[in-house]
């Protein structure tokens, strides 16, 4: 009993238990702070205090991982940025979806904060769950990683061909069952997911109701699974140790809903992004199989071409959207 006891203490997915509980300390106290000091009230978030709010918790990230460097050595510090960068890079897209889902929904500006604070908590349990899932996979099975390498492959190929397309909100089925199977208001109750409101059906009868604000919160939910499908496998193509894998996530994540705000503003920019993050997950995929035939590849390597592709991908962005820009505002002959 004394050595199991000592064993959950100590040890807790090849970790000591205070260094998890530590994580989420900070990430419960970032929380804290935003929501109940920086929002505390709902209000419009600006450009230029999104680009601030990002820059804190990029700040953080990279503190922690300055920490990591130092307790856990070279190898475990650039594999934790290397997976940070590649999760900060795979959620870009994220934003773009997003973006959809509350103008398909018209979610106040206001009110855009609160359902991200939210999802966030969401997003913490749920990567949780997949990282701890996929870590107990590759412990038991290592030719995991080899499937995992496969479908980074044909996602990124497949991101490659379909990089112009968007995803249709309106008839998503998701929304469409929660809309067959829930009251909904017809319009929002300040920054209430659901409201008392008399039934008709029930004879006048108050009954908990949801609002739209509660259906774009489970919309984003839904983006951010499906968006983790690809990146929690592109982490464990980079390392396979879940503290690292989990930490990258969370604060690519968190730095990601701090820097929504200004990014929305100006999304359109950055539309060959896409073909650049398809790069990185064919590249991910494939040093997977690289290693089984030649060996580790440098892990420095990994994080040069990660943020040389990324790099490339929004200088290649911003040129040519401004390039479009000027044609357009030409006059027509």
């Amino acid at each position: 009993m004394d050595s199991l006891y000592a064993s959950f203490l100590f040890d807790f997915m090849g970790k000591p238990l205070w260094v998890w509980l530590a994580f989420l300390g900070v990430v419960m106290a970032l929380l804290a702070f935003d929501l109940g000091v920086l929002n505390r009230r709902d209000h419009e978030i600006g450009v230029a205090e999104s680009l601030k709010l990002s820059v804190f918790y990029i700040a953080v990230a990279m503190l922690f991982g300055g920490w990591i460097w130092w307790s856990m050595g070279d190898e475990a510090g650039i594999q934790y940025y290397t997976g940070y960068f590649i999760e900060k890079s795979l959620s870009l897209d994220n934003v773009f979806v997003i973006s959809l889902i509350f103008g398909y929904f018209a979610v106040p500006r206001a009110l855009q904060h609160r359902v991200l604070f939210w999802g966030i908590l969401g997003v913490v349990l749920l990567r949780g769950l997949m990282i701890g899932a996929g870590a107990a996979l590759v412990s038991e099975f290592h030719w995991v990683l080899y499937i995992f390498g496969g479908f980074l492959l044909l996602t990124g190929v497949k991101m490659l061909f379909a990089a112009d397309s968007e995803p249709d909100i309106a008839h998503n089925p998701v929304l469409a069952f929660l809309k067959r199977h829930l009251r909904v208001t017809d319009s929002f109750h300040g920054h209430h997911f659901v409201v008392k409101q008399p039934v008709k059906e029930e004879g006048g009868a108050m009954r908990w109701v949801a609002t739209p604000l509660l259906l774009a919160l489970i919309m984003v939910e839904l983006a951010d699974l499906v968006f983790a499908v690809d990146s929690v496998p592109a982490i464990f193509a980079i390392t396979t140790d879940p503290y690292l894998v989990y930490t990258s996530n969370i604060f690519a994540v968190l730095g990601l809903r701090a820097l929504y705000f200004a990014l929305a503003a100006m999304v359109h920019r950055f539309k060959y992004l896409k073909y650049a993050l398809a790069l990185v997950l064919v590249f991910i995929g494939s040093k997977i199989f690289y290693t089984q035939f030649f060996g580790k590849m440098d892990p420095l390597i990994s994080l040069g071409v990660t943020l040389g592709l990324i790099a490339g991908g929004v200088v290649v962005s911003l040129v040519k959207t401004r390039q479009e820009e000027r044609q357009r505002s030409l006059p027509a002959e």
